[in-house]
């Protein structure tokens, strides 16, 4: 492909970070950048500044591994939550599409990935261990396998169960609404609110 001349080693600076992101390819990063250039300074300034403290300032909770402003996380903090529940998912966007079913109200525990030798991520690559320090705490009576249901997420779920089964919690996954293969962000609400709603108790293939 024959690299585009832009008539502006700035623009094509900004085109060429924007395209950074998932999903983004040069054409449409540069229709982004020319809105952004369309725009006044002043919300450009903001959105920068957005960008910017989101990077800097945001923790994880120590609890749940989950995205928090400080400290503990709203949902770890969240009395009226059921803490004796916990769902076990791979990232913060799978938390998001969750919560917004409005079918379950226990607590979470974000994974970060899946394991995947083919990529090099292993077990102690994600806070596994810090999963089962929950479970051997004694609080905790069910643990809800919400991972993808593809071989990575299959794969992560059966060595999770393998870690805690010994602990005496009932350890469940989602029901199969959700089709094998279906990463649970791009499942309709209404899908993976039942999947959660009617979900089972986990079972070795």
């Amino acid at each position: 492909m024959v690299k585009q001349n832009y008539h502006s080693k700035l623009l094509e600076e900004a085109v060429d970070q924007i395209a950074t992101l998932p999903g983004i390819g040069r054409r449409s990063a540069l229709r982004h950048a020319l809105f952004l250039l369309s725009q006044p300074k002043e919300n450009v300034k903001r959105f920068v500044e957005a960008i910017d403290d989101m990077r800097s300032r945001v923790e994880y909770c120590p609890v749940c591994n989950m995205i928090a402003d400080s400290g503990v996380c709203p949902v770890c903090s969240d009395v009226a939550r059921d803490r004796e529940t916990v769902c076990v998912v791979e990232s913060y966007s799978d938390v998001i599409s969750i919560e917004n079913t409005g079918q379950y109200k226990g607590l979470y525990h974000v994974l970060g990935g899946v394991i995947s030798p083919m990529d090099g991520v292993g077990p102690s690559d994600l806070p596994i261990a810090e999963l089962v320090q929950r479970v051997a705490s004694g609080s905790v009576r069910e643990v809800l396998l919400a991972l993808d249901t593809n071989m990575e997420g299959e794969t992560t779920s059966l060595y999770i169960y393998r870690k805690i089964e010994g602990y005496g919690v009932n350890v469940t996954t989602i029901a199969r609404g959700v089709s094998f293969g279906d990463e649970l962000e791009y499942a309709d609400e209404l899908t993976l609110g039942r999947a959660i709603r009617d979900r089972r108790n986990f079972e070795i293939a």
